[in-house]
């Protein structure tokens, strides 16, 4: 796998990630959860933002509202794409923030805030 560089740019890892929560929220992601990964020892991106949808078509749609929001208000694009195609958990990587969409089940069963335990989480509420 090829490995990450970080590049200068002139919107912080805290401001991705608020464009990611606002890419989930257009299309009514639930149970988006920030999970702040900077003080946890070796780490290697400073955000996760996690989300659960309930249809194929829902997961497809949160990934590409998160990848306009990032594009089109912080010209940020997508470094490495994951699970476009079965469309039960779809990642996406912006070096400094990893967006997992996961379909509910899938969540469920992998569970991935509890293998990041140490990181600091932010529980996003939501919207009716």
């Amino acid at each position: 796998m090829a490995k990450k560089i970080k590049t200068q740019s002139s919107i912080t890892s805290s401001q991705i990630t608020q464009l990611v929560v606002l890419g989930m929220q257009e299309k009514k992601a639930i149970d988006i959860v920030i999970m702040d990964l900077r003080k946890v020892k070796n780490a290697f991106t400073d955000y996760f933002v996690i989300c659960s949808g309930n249809s194929d078509t829902q997961i497809d749609a949160i990934g590409e509202s998160v990848d306009k929001e990032l594009s089109q208000r912080a010209n940020q694009e997508v470094w490495h794409k994951e699970g476009t195609e079965n469309k039960e958990w779809i990642l996406l990587d912006y070096v400094d923030v990893v967006v997992h969409i996961f379909k509910k089940e899938r969540r469920d069963f992998y569970r991935i805030e509890e293998l990041w335990g140490d990181a600091e989480f932010t529980e996003v509420p939501n919207e009716k």
